[in-house]
């Protein structure tokens, strides 16, 4: 019975995170939020975590990114009010916030965040979404929707940023260095270091063929 529940709530916030990410045009969509969710119940298998925490978590993690809302704030308080609406407590929703709120990249730049295990897989599940051939489509389309240059040679990578330093925008190629390289040995789990792996030697390779046709090599 419990998990009939469990089944009735999650599709609730389906279907309240389809309504506002269903026409994000930044990479940040409803399509990465069903991926992340689906590798998220992958690490799962691995794990002894809450899985009803991990998937509510999962689901609504970009929902109030600054990347996606000029309206954070009103946008974590719809999330607040979805979840009391569904049933969920106080103690429950202050552990989803704990997640949303402390496993993005930008958020550990300069001070790495201790997360729950719960958290541990949403983190590594919404890393691995951003690395690999999808990761490369994601981060071309972002840079594209932000005006970003594709490659400057003379645009070096930048190092030791903080948040506000990292919004900044720079050059697409560039993000591969400044991030996408280093999540591989950022991933938590057993399972996710796997799966890095063969993700990151797919980013490697684009690189480089990247790198060669802009040299007229190839």
């Amino acid at each position: 019975m419990r998990e009939i529940i469990m089944i009735r709530e999650l599709r609730r916030i389906q279907e309240f995170v389809r309504e506002e990410l269903g026409y994000e045009t930044s990479g940040h969509d409803y399509t990465h939020i069903t991926r992340v969710v689906s590798l998220s119940r992958t690490i799962l298998k691995g794990e002894q975590a809450d899985e009803q925490l991990v998937l509510v978590a999962a689901y609504l993690h970009d929902v109030s990114d600054d990347k996606v809302t000029t309206n954070p704030k009103a946008k974590r308080g719809a999330m607040i009010n979805k979840l009391r609406e569904i049933g969920y407590d106080q103690i429950f929703i202050d552990k989803v916030f704990d997640i949303i709120d402390n496993m993005s990249f930008s958020a550990n730049l300069k001070t790495k965040h201790k997360l729950s295990i719960e958290g541990q897989i949403v983190q590594d599940a919404d890393r691995l979404d951003a690395i690999g051939a999808i990761g490369i489509a994601r981060t071309f389309y972002f840079g594209g929707h932000f005006g970003e240059a594709m490659y400057n040679p003379h645009i070096m990578p930048r190092t030791g940023m903080d948040k506000s330093e990292y919004r900044k925008r720079g050059t697409v190629i560039n993000h591969f260095y400044e991030k996408l390289l280093n999540l591989k040995d950022q991933m938590n789990t057993p399972t996710a270091k796997k799966l890095a792996e063969h993700r990151q030697q797919v980013m490697l390779d684009f690189l480089h063929e990247f790198m060669d046709e802009w040299n007229g090599q190839a």
